[in-house]
C-alpha cells in the first residue's frame, strides 16, 4: 500500500491528487505538508482551479510529475493565459475534464451530464469547498475534493485522493482526506 491508501499500481491505473479552491496566499501562506506529501506520491495532480496567485502553480509545476488543472473565478489574467477553462485528459483509459464551476446544488448531475456526458467519464469541479462524489443516472462520475485551505462552513478543510481506471467501478476509487485544524499563530 502507498502512504495515502492506494493499492500497488497496477500499470492499469493513475494515483492522483485532487485539488481545488487552494485560494493561496489569501486564505493560508502554504498548501499543508500533507497535501505536499501527496503532490510527491502521486502521479497526477488535478486542481479545480481558484489558485488565486501564479507562485502556486509554478510550485505545483515544478514538483509535480504532471499537472491537469483550470482556472476559477477568483483567478485573475497571468493564470487565465496559462489555464485553460476546462481542461481535460485521458488517464488509464478514463477521460477526465475539471472544470471550476457548476452551478448551484440543485441540478448539478443533469447540468454535468448535459454539459460533459457525451466525452467525460470523470468530472473534476471546484467552487463550493464542499466535498462531493456522484455518478449521473447516465454514468459520469462527479468529484469536488472541497478546500484544503479554506473549509469556508464546512467541519474540515479537504482534499481526494484517486486511483484511476478505466476497469474500476465508477472509474475510480476515491479517498476523502480531512485536514486537522490549522493552529493560529501566536
Amino acid at each position: 500500500m502507498h502512504e495515502h491508501g492506494w493499492a500497488e499500481d497496477d500499470g492499469m491505473t493513475v494515483h492522483a491528487l485532487l485539488l481545488a479552491d487552494t485560494h493561496w496566499p489569501r486564505r493560508a501562506k502554504d498548501l499543508p505538508a500533507e497535501v505536499w506529501a501527496a503532490v510527491d506520491a502521486c502521479d497526477v495532480v488535478v486542481h479545480a482551479g481558484d489558485w488565486v496567485e501564479v507562485d502556486l502553480l509554478d510550485r505545483l509545476e515544478e514538483r509535480t510529475r504532471r499537472l491537469v488543472a483550470c482556472w476559477g473565478n477568483n483567478d485573475g489574467a497571468a493564470l487565465r493565459r496559462r489555464l485553460p477553462e476546462v481542461a481535460r485528459v485521458t488517464l488509464a483509459g478514463v477521460r477526465v475534464a475539471v472544470v471550476h464551476e457548476t452551478g448551484p446544488t440543485p441540478g448539478r448531475e443533469r447540468r454535468a451530464e448535459a454539459a460533459y456526458g457525451l466525452d467525460t467519464d470523470l468530472l473534476v469541479f471546484g467552487h463550493s469547498h464542499i466535498p462531493w462524489d456522484t455518478t449521473t443516472a447516465g454514468g459520469l462520475r462527479l468529484l469536488n475534493p472541497g478546500s484544503p485551505t479554506d473549509r469556508r462552513r464546512q467541519p474540515y478543510a479537504t482534499y481526494m485522493t484517486a486511483r484511476i481506471g478505466a476497469g474500476l467501478p465508477g472509474h475510480a476509487e476515491v479517498r476523502l482526506h480531512r485536514l486537522p485544524p490549522r493552529v493560529p499563530r501566536a
